[in-house]
Order: structure tokens, then C-alpha cells, then sequence
């Protein structure tokens, strides 16, 4: 990976900038919800006090039968099904051993309250209320009570359809005396429905099933209070109550008996934004800062019965606060219940609803400007990185296309590295280079003129030992001195020739380095060169290629033959005796290609390119004629100081070997 994408890769660590202000935009939105938690209870308990101080109509003490409002009035027959969706509502009666074997159900109109009873019992003993076997048939027992006053109904039919029953006591003020309805049956058992005038309205009732099947008698049904919605204390709690949120008033087992407004209704909204927006604004208010609203969804229901944990908790005499989504996204409705005690006994519990969109307005508004001004620092940020992480790669890439041009493939050392002046980590970096590279320089320079100082320190030894062994040959010595006379002067000889060659290689650099150029034909010179390399190369063959037709070339032909020459000296030398060796010559565009192949062992892959250096040779050193590898060195230099350059390759055979010599030419003769 680049430095500028990894440069670019750090940058996105400002990223934890936003993710910072994402968790204190969170924390300043749970401050902000706490305090209007806080308010909204203070407004609850301010408002129950207020109930108990003005002695309001408050929830009767423990269980009630509530009555529905109807807005049609079912036919009184029997039927269950003019109850419609109130008959979920239906409260159980029956002992609290199977509290689900009687199931009682109010209604009221503005002339008439309904009662509609389910008894489970499979079982059938029928007898008519008038009957005196009765009081052992099936029946239900119903117990009314207005002011203070009492009666009892016995409820019995020998068939379905109506029925009609007296009251057993004397003494019941208002209530009334006869009891009608419809009676009718089913596999589980038998349902009752009747209706009473609004003019003599129990206030409290009990009501039992007696079963034929199991006659033990229960204890006289116990009376509980008639609760409904009542009008005037939702007047109450509206004008006791705080602005804004709803206010319910729930009795002690879960009815709805007041509530403020529409029960449910959304509070005004604050006008900021409006559109799509608004709605994305929302949705992004709901994921990112308030994703855990909890609250119980059956607080936001007009249902007369509120079976929710906040309501249950308050009505053990705990506060409780909830909050839950809105109908809208972005929307939060908070839920405040408290307890309603009188005389230290909870009554009931008053639950206040608030839906406001001003803690998304504010929370979205606040991540909006975090998000806008953590884009324009991650940009900054970014720009700012990727523009040093370019400067910084500029510099690196200059660094290292200097060092490269510093060094020329030859070794020499041909310029400096850039940016050494820099007082940074990229500029001493740049100095190590330089240092290296002049290291270099001399070390290549020490082996440049190392043969010729070899060669001229070398030549007085060697002429002092050869003269000592010409003055020690003209001595008598004893036949057995001969053979180390004989070695030490083989010894002197092979020096001589090293001392010779490297003298030769430093002659020819500097032959080469003052050639200077004149127009020739260098297919002559090819095939000039050739024939004398026949007698020389003999029993091997030597053929000339591509040298038929004149072709002028300016250069030096003195060194170019002086190439040649050492190119048929190597292959020559790696020849076996029943080979051949090939010249060529061929013009490819504005450059000519001299080529000597010759048959015998491929070269070795590491060794193509190091073979044209000084002192490199692959020779197995089986023969006495010392080889420094001077020769392929001074074809390299011919090769670029006419432009061009010296490559080996192994012949796609795999028989033989190629050495290619390219030329380009000298530069013309200035005018």
C-alpha cells in the first residue's frame, strides 16, 4: 500500500471525532429527558394532591364492576352478540377457586344499564325462578345494593328465553322489585341478559352461580362498586390538571374512569422543519439517539381497561416513567403515573402523557452541526494528509529516481542524490544515500585503477625475479634444481601475462575513451575480420552472416575490431573442436547489431548481465592461459561509447551461445 493511502488510512481516525459527539449528543438528550421526566411527575403528585385537597370524585376502594358506554343498545335476549368488541372486556366473577366460571359484563345508555352474564356449566338442572325447586336448579344469584339499601335476585329458567324473577328482600329503596331478560344456552353453559332503568341504578353488586352438579353453597356474593367514565371528573382533572400533557385517571384495578382531551391525541408540534427532511430527520433521531423506547404500547390505546406495567407499578404505589415511540417517526411520548392515596390507601393512579418532537428537534439539530462540522474536519483532516502524503511520496519518489541516475550501470557514480539540504527524516535519509553513494564512487574508482597500478607496481618485481632466474640458470646447478627452476620460471611467465593483460585492459580504456570516429563500412570490416579468424579458429568453422552489402557506419573502427577481437577470443575459447562460430551483422532502424555466436555450454542464468563487468569470468581455469575477464568488459565499453550495449544470451537450442553488440554510432563531426 501506498504512503498516501496509508496516510489517507490514518486520517479516518478523526472519524472518532464524530463518534465522540454522537455519545454527548446521546447523554445531553438523557439530561434533557430526565428533567422533563422530573417535571411530569411533579406535575402528577402536584394534581393527585390537588384531587384529594378538593375531596373530587376519587376511585372507589379495591375491585369494581365497570360499565361501558354503549352507543347502541343490544337487544336484550340472551344473545352475546350484540356485545361486539366490549365482550374482550368482560370481567370474571365467579369464586376464587374458578374465577372464570361466571363472566359479567356492564353497559349503559342514557335510559338503560345492561348486564350481560356467561356461566360455564356444562351440566343441566333448569327450573323457573318462581318455582320452588329453584334454589336447587341451576340459577344466579344477584345482588344489588342503592344507598345503603339491599335486594337479591334469583335468576332461573326451566328453557331458553325469557324469564323473569322477584326480589327476595323487602326493604331495597329504589331498586326495583322484578327482574326480566332472556335467558339462553350452549355445550358450556347458559348466558343471562337483562337491563335495569337509569332511575334505579344500583351503585354497588354481587353476583353468584349456583351449580346443580356440586349444590355446596357459597357465602353470600360479595358487593363491589359500579365504576364508569365519569364526565365531571374528567372536568376535574381538566381544570386541576397542568397544559399540554393528558391526563388519565385509572381505578384501582385498571379502568379507565377520566381522562383529559382525546385520550391518545398527538400534542402540537413545534414548527421547524417540515417535508421530507423533517421525516428523515426523524427516522435518524430514532436510530442513532433514541433507539430504546420501551414503554408499553397499551398506554397509547383508547381502551377502557389499561393492562400496562407503568399502571400496575403506580398502583402498587411506586412512580413509574416510560417513554415510547410516537405514532410519527421521531416522535416520543412520555408517561408519567403516580399513585392516588387517600387517608394512605391507593385509590387509583393518574397517568399523564406528553407528545412532544422538540427533544428530536433538539437532538437532530445538535447532531446536524456535529455532522457538518465533523465532515468539514474529516475533509480538512483529510485534504491536509493526503496533500503531505503527497508532498512527502514527491519527495521519496525524487529520492529514489536520483539514486538511480546517480548511479550509472556501469558503476560509476555519475551525480548526486536531490535533497540533502532538508533537515527531516527524508533528508537524512537522502545524506545516507550520498554518503553510500560516495563510498561507492571511490571503492569503483580504487577497482578501475587497481590493474594499472598492479600492473605498474608488478612489472619491477617481476622483471628483478625474471633476471635472478636467467643469472641462476647460467650457474651449475645439480640436475635435481632443474624442475624448480623450471616451475618458478612457468610461474614467472603466467605473472608476466597477467601483469601484461591488465596493462592492455588500461591502454584499451583509454584507447577507447580518445577513439575518434570517421565514416567507414563496417560490412567490410566484418568480413575482413572474419577471414583472419578462420586460420585461427581451425578445425572449427566460422561463418560471416548479413556482411554482403556495404554499410556505412560512422564510428571507430580500430576499437570495434578490438571488440570483435575479444568476443572470437571467448568463443573461441568455450568452442569445442568440431564447432562452428558465427558473425552476423544486421541494421534494425538507426542502430546496427553485431552478433558472434558460437556452439558449447549455455551460459549460466545469474551469470548474463555480471559477465560484462571487470574481473567476472566463467571459465573452469583447465587451461594455463590466465583469464581475467578484462575482455567482455572492454566489449561493454566500445558497445557505449558508440551509443549502444553488449548482451549475452543462450541460442533458443540450446547448442550454443550469442553475444550481441549494439551500435548506435559516435556523433558527427562538428562543423
Amino acid at each position: 500500500m501506498s504512503l498516501r493511502r496509508q496516510l489517507v488510512l490514518v486520517a479516518l481516525s478523526t472519524l472518532a471525532l464524530p463518534w465522540a459527539g454522537w455519545q454527548f449528543v446521546k447523554q445531553l438528550e438523557g439530561v434533557l429527558r430526565l428533567g422533563q421526566e422530573q417535571a411530569l411527575l411533579a406535575s402528577g403528585k402536584a394534581l393527585a394532591r390537588s384531587l384529594v385537597a378538593v375531596r373530587a370524585e376519587l376511585p372507589p376502594q379495591g375491585p369494581t364492576y365497570y360499565v361501558h358506554p354503549l352507543t347502541a343498545a343490544p337487544q336484550v335476549d340472551g344473545y352475546a352478540g350484540d356485545w361486539g368488541a366490549l365482550h374482550a372486556y368482560a370481567q370474571n366473577a365467579g369464586p376464587a377457586q374458578d374465577a372464570q366460571k361466571v363472566k359479567v359484563l356492564l353497559g349503559q345508555d342514557a335510559d338503560w344499564l345492561y348486564l350481560l352474564a356467561e356461566v360455564n356449566d356444562a351440566t343441566r338442572t333448569r327450573a323457573d325462578a318462581l318455582d320452588p325447586r329453584a334454589e336447587l336448579a341451576d340459577h344466579l344469584v344477584l345482588d344489588l345494593g342503592r344507598n345503603g339499601f339491599t335486594r337479591r335476585y334469583l335468576i332461573a329458567s326451566a328453557a331458553p328465553g325469557p324469564f323473569e324473577s322477584l326480589a327476595s328482600g323487602i326493604d331495597g329503596g329504589q331498586l326495583p322489585v322484578t327482574m326480566t331478560g332472556g335467558w339462553q344456552e350452549n355445550g358450556a353453559g347458559y348466558t343471562i341478559e337483562l337491563r335495569l332503568p337509569r332511575s334505579q341504578l344500583p351503585d354497588q353488586m354481587g353476583i353468584e352461580a349456583f351449580d346443580a352438579a356440586t349444590p355446596s353453597r357459597q357465602p353470600a356474593p360479595d358487593l363491589r362498586p359500579l365504576a364508569a367514565y365519569s364526565a365531571a371528573l374528567a372536568r376535574t382533572l381538566q381544570q386541576f390538571g397542568p397544559d399540554g400533557p393528558q391526563v388519565s385517571l385509572i381505578s384501582a384495578d385498571g379502568w379507565l374512569l377520566a381522562a383529559t382531551g382525546q385520550h391518545g391525541a398527538p400534542a402540537p408540534r413545534v414548527a421547524a422543519q417540515s417535508g421530507s427532511w423533517e421525516w428523515i430527520s426523524r427516522l435518524v433521531y430514532r436510530v442513532l439517539i433514541a433507539p430504546d423506547l420501551t414503554g408499553s404500547a397499551a398506554l397509547a390505546s383508547n381502551a377502557p381497561h389499561v393492562d400496562a406495567t407503568e399502571i400496575w407499578q403506580a398502583l402498587s404505589g411506586v412512580p413509574a416513567v416510560t417513554w415510547r415511540a410516537g405514532t410519527d417517526p421521531g416522535d416520543v411520548v412520555l408517561a408519567a403515573a403516580v399513585p392516588l392515596v387517600l387517608d394512605h390507601e391507593v385509590r387509583g393512579a393518574l397517568l399523564l402523557q406528553q407528545t412532544s418532537d422538540s427533544l428530536s428537534l433538539l437532538a437532530n439539530a445538535a447532531l446536524g452541526r456535529l455532522a457538518w462540522v465533523s465532515l468539514i474536519a474529516l475533509l480538512i483532516a483529510g485534504g491536509v494528509n493526503f496533500a503531505f502524503a503527497s508532498h512527502l511520496s514527491t519527495r521519496i519518489r525524487r529520492l529514489r529516481d536520483g539514486a538511480e541516475r546517480a548511479l550509472a550501470s556501469d558503476g560509476r557514480v555519475a551525480g548526486r542524490v536531490p535533497g540533502t539540504a532538508k533537515r527531516d527524516e527524508v533528508g537524512d535519509l537522502a545524506r545516507s544515500f550520498q554518503r553510500l553513494l560516495d563510498a561507492v564512487a571511490a571503492y569503483t574508482d580504487y577497482l578501475r585503477t587497481l590493474a594499472s597500478k598492479l600492473s605498474h607496481e608488478l612489472h619491477t618485481p617481476l622483471a628483478i625475479v625474471q633476471s635472478s632466474l636467467d643469472n641462476l640458470e647460467q650457474q651449475g646447478l645439480p640436475a635435481s634444481a632443474r624442475p624448480y627452476l623450471e616451475r618458478a620460471r612457468d610461474g614467472t611467465t603466467r605473472l608476466t601475462g597477467i601483469v601484461r593483460a591488465m596493462s592492455e585492459a588500461s591502454r584499451m580504456e583509454r584507447a577507447i575513451a580518445a577513439a575518434e570516429a570517421e565514416d567507414f563500412d563496417l560490412a567490410e570490416l566484418v568480413r575482413s575480420c572474419a577471414e583472419s579468424y578462420r586460420s585461427l579458429a581451425a578445425p572449427r568453422s566460422v561463418r560471416c552472416e548479413g556482411a554482403d552489402a556495404p554499410l556505412p557506419f560512422h564510428g571507430a573502427p580500430e576499437i570495434i575490431a578490438q571488440a570483435l577481437d575479444k568476443l572470437f577470443d571467448n568463443a573461441l575459447g568455450f568452442t569445442p573442436t568440431d564447432g562452428w562460430i558465427r558473425l552476423s551483422l544486421r541494421a534494425t532502424g538507426g542502430s546496427v547489431t553485431l552478433t558472434v555466436a558460437n556452439s558449447g555450454p549455455p551460459l549460466p542464468e545469474s551469470m548474463r548481465e555480471p559477465l560484462f563487468e571487470s574481473l567476472v569470468s566463467v571459465r573452469d581455469g583447465r587451461n594455463d592461459t590466465p583469464h581475467l575477464g578484462l575482455g567482455l568488459y572492454i566489449v561493454r565499453l566500445v558497445a557505449e561509447q558508440h551509443g549502444g550495449s553488449a548482451t549475452a544470451r543462450n541460442l533458443p537450442d540450446g547448442q550454443g551461445v550469442a553475444f550481441d553488440l549494439r551500435l548506435n554510432g559516435l556523433p558527427p563531426h562538428a562543423p
